[in-house]
């Protein structure tokens, strides 16, 4: 029997558009009936899940971990299972759960039925798959524009933020978790539930996207250049060795600032402080490689 699959792809992604009449003829090859609805418009994608819900098997997302932001609320709500097409510029919830880059490979991956229950972060009631972060990546996010993506790809996200780095201020901010109360300077507080993100930096060296728990870090750095030394270690997530780095781990935090302070999560500014950061065990399904 053919599966129903509710395909959305982000033409606007980075790969999108190239890759759309790829990624149809693969599904369809494989066995997939398809309710196909390209657009460039995801933030009108849950209405769309909502109407199909009740007629599909599964919902195929082709974009970023931005686009798949997007939706994530609503696969949570219908317990729909998801596939992956990673079509955008990081792809760091595909690189957690290696997925394969490629169309073909993508769609087998789907084809071949195999499901992993992954976690989900939740802050004040939206959820998130790799981190929420506040400060330094939120100034990345409004900086980074969808050219510099499309031309530069993955090194944009470096060429953002080593300008936004330039004009760096640091904030006040209270960390509330497991009875304690902590008042932190910091450029950045992070809040992962994933392994990956920012195009392939680990939120800590032993994450991963079904852990049960969220990994935090704050940067208290005083000077610019300290985040020369930090980058040693920001790609393995090995930000305990830094002695300006705070890192948690815990199941919940609380954090507040003197005013409020916009989040983003998965690349997307979505929430702003005072906010509530959760992990959710096993909250939704997503098909993966038989070996994840």
């Amino acid at each position: 029997m053919r599966k129903r699959a509710l395909l959305l792809i982000n033409r606007r992604a980075r790969r999108g558009q190239q890759r759309f009449a790829q990624a149809i003829d693969c599904l369809d090859q494989l066995g997939f009936e398809l309710i196909t609805l390209p657009g460039k418009q995801a933030d009108t994608w849950n209405e769309l899940i909502h109407h199909y819900a009740g007629s599909v098997d599964l919902v195929i997302v082709g974009g970023g971990d931005g686009t798949l932001n997007h939706v994530v609320n609503s696969l949570v709500k219908y317990q729909l299972p998801l596939g992956i097409l990673p079509f955008g510029t990081a792809n760091d919830l595909a690189r957690t759960l290696q997925i394969p880059v490629t169309v073909p490979e993508a769609c087998q991956v789907i084809a071949r039925g195999h499901r992993k229950a992954i976690d989900l972060g939740c802050v004040n009631d939206h959820y998130y798959f790799n981190v929420a972060s506040l400060g330094l990546s939120v100034d990345i996010t409004r900086q980074l524009t969808q050219g510099a993506k499309q031309r530069w790809g993955i090194l944009a996200y470096a060429i953002t933020a080593l300008q936004v780095l330039s004009q760096m201020r640091l904030f006040h901010a209270t960390l509330d978790f497991e009875g304690q109360s902590l008042r932190v300077k910091t450029l950045q507080i992070a809040v992962g539930n994933g392994r990956y993100y920012g195009g392939g930096l680990a939120i800590a060296s032993d994450a991963r996207i079904d852990d049960q728990r969220l990994d935090v870090y704050s940067l208290e750095i005083r000077h610019w250049w300290q985040i020369f030394h930090l980058l040693l270690h920001l790609p393995r997530g090995q930000h305990n060795l830094v002695p300006w780095v705070r890192t948690i781990q815990t199941d919940s935090i609380h954090i507040s600032t003197s005013r409020p302070r916009s989040i983003n999560t998965d690349g997307e500014i979505t929430k702003k402080t005072p906010a509530q950061f959760t992990v959710v065990p096993q909250a939704i399904s997503v098909f993966v490689p038989a070996s994840v």
